[in-house]
């Protein structure tokens, strides 16, 4: 009974965290609340798979955004999205956590059906973190916030896939995507942060 409260409260903390990522301009907020979604991912994935794996998991995450903090605070030069956090997109951001959360409330019903033996929590928590991913990705042209949504679609994914097969190497592979993905994404951030170079200072 206290693992399905805690596994219940897990995707609650995913879909908050969700909505924190998609109505503020912060990029420390979003961080953190990224953070917030790898730690509720991180219990999801133990009630399938063992704890040491999930806490690679957990750790490999908060690696991910440690690595994206230290650069975004490094890119003095780098323009946010000026658009993002006015009312107009706070209360758009609430509306599409809603439809996530309806969506996912749909379908992980329909999912546990057709796959016995998937507790609702996980498929709730792993639905609420892909479909807020990709909803993260259409409605910003941020770099720092398209790579977090990038980031919890793949959380998402890790979930699922750790309900249905119980494979280390997967596990494996999968973490050094999320690493690799953080490089590539420190590598475009610091990129978008350099001053340009006017022409007449080309050799």
């Amino acid at each position: 009974m206290f693992v399905d409260v805690v596994s219940w409260a897990a995707a609650a903390l995913i879909l908050l965290a969700a909505a924190v990522i998609m109505t503020e301009r912060d990029w420390r907020v979003n961080l953190g609340a990224l953070g917030a979604q790898y730690l509720a991912a991180f219990w999801l994935i133990t009630r399938h798979l063992p704890f040491i794996i999930g806490s690679a998991k957990l750790i490999t995450g908060w690696m991910v955004i440690a690595i994206l903090g230290i650069t975004r605070s490094g890119a003095e030069n780098f323009e946010e999205d000026e658009s993002s956090g006015l009312p107009r997109d706070r209360f758009f951001g609430f509306v599409f956590a809603g439809i996530a959360l309806l969506v996912s409330a749909g379908a992980s019903l329909r999912i546990e059906a057709l796959i016995p033996g998937l507790e609702i929590p996980v498929i709730a928590g792993s639905l609420l973190l892909i479909i807020t991913g990709i909803l993260q990705l259409g409605i910003t042209s941020d770099l720092l916030r398209a790579l977090i949504g990038l980031l919890s679609m793949l959380a998402g994914f890790e979930v699922i896939y750790a309900a249905v097969e119980n494979s280390v190497l997967v596990a494996g592979l999968l973490a050094i995507v999320n690493l690799g993905l953080a490089l590539v994404g420190a590598y475009l951030l610091l990129a978008g942060s350099l001053p340009a170079q006017p022409a007449g200072d080309e050799p």
